[in-house]
């Protein structure tokens, strides 16, 4: 799990906390983000930390609810981008599949699903891609540029990253230190075929700046948390 950066986009919040501490539902993110994978059968966790990674650190030793399950912190260093920091974690991930995910993701994906796409195809890396909605609403304009109406913040046609990958451990050759992993890594990995798109139609959204935390947080008040109902 990516949590390193220092999140100054969330600056409200992560000027005293790292992001991955940052509460939704009176919980960190990474309790979150830990609980998708564990409650769908994953029990090894590698944390990829930076910017007050001491603190994730301490957090880990001292939560029971993450009792059962190994739970590491690697500090990847303060400034590193996120494919150096995948990168450093080459020995802890070994020779097996991984899954990898930011900590500031949140999605009701059906991981054994994905993990199943992933091996059907044969090819280094799988990306789940979402369609978000928009912040705004959309006003629809009839050919005489009359407005005919609104559709209240829609869902777009494209389709972005967002997150929750799968990877072979050949996929780490196709990333360099000071890589950042959205760009030149998966790119490559693109350009040479080894790239495949998981497409995520549910609930997903990103924790990034302090308005999508008081989005979230009002779902988990409504009792809308979605991205704890997987299957």
């Amino acid at each position: 799990i990516l949590c390193g950066g220092r999140g100054t986009r969330l600056r409200e919040k992560t000027g005293e906390l790292p992001k991955a501490l940052v509460e939704v539902g009176g919980r960190p993110l990474l309790w979150h983000v830990i609980t998708i994978y564990r409650t769908q059968g994953f029990e090894r966790f590698v944390l990829l930390t930076g910017y007050l990674g001491q603190m994730i650190e301490d957090y880990i030793a001292s939560e029971p609810s993450l009792d059962g399950i190994e739970c590491t912190a690697l500090d990847t260093g303060l400034d590193t981008p996120t494919g150096g920091r995948v990168r450093r974690a080459a020995d802890a991930i070994g020779d097996e599949t991984f899954c990898l995910t930011y900590v500031d993701g949140l999605a009701d994906i059906d991981l054994q699903a994905l993990l199943a796409f992933h091996q059907s195809h044969g090819r280094l890396a799988t990306m789940t891609t979402v369609r978000p909605n928009l912040q705004w609403g959309v006003a629809r304009i009839g050919e005489d540029d009359r407005v005919e109406a609104f559709v209240e913040k829609p869902r777009v046609d494209q389709w972005i990253n967002g997150g929750f990958l799968c990877l072979e451990p050949g996929a780490l050759d196709f990333i360099e230190e000071d890589d950042v992993l959205e760009e030149g890594p998966l790119t490559g990995l693109a350009s040479a075929d080894q790239l495949m798109a998981y497409r995520h139609r549910g609930f997903w959204d990103c924790v990034d700046t302090y308005k999508d935390l008081v989005a979230v947080n009002d779902l988990w008040d409504q009792g809308r948390a979605s991205w704890l109902k997987s299957s």
